[in-house]
């Protein structure tokens, strides 16, 4: 499912115009991706986790030519799916 097809989705079961979905489902977008750069974390209860998570300096290899080279240390967006959607996909 796409962008579009997710706001098609949510006029429909919300019994919105598909304009006032495309503008929740960026309201929503943009209030999560905010509050990570803030260094917090979105919960939904039984939905699951958004958060940051610090991914440590390591060692790699450039597939090119073979040789060892440093990857940085970065922050990196992660979710955490909730008990009930976990239960609900299986």
């Amino acid at each position: 499912m796409n962008k579009s097809e997710l706001i098609d989705a949510i006029a429909d079961k919300a019994d919105l115009t598909k304009a006032d979905a495309a503008r929740a489902l960026d309201a929503f977008l943009d209030t999560v991706e905010e509050t990570l750069k803030g260094g917090n974390a979105v919960t939904l209860i039984g939905f699951g986790t958004f958060a940051v998570k610090e991914r440590q300096e390591r060692q790699g290899r450039n597939p090119r030519t073979g040789e060892p080279m440093t990857i940085k240390a970065a922050k990196i967006p992660a979710f955490k799916a909730g008990k009930t959607l976990k239960d609900a996909v299986q």
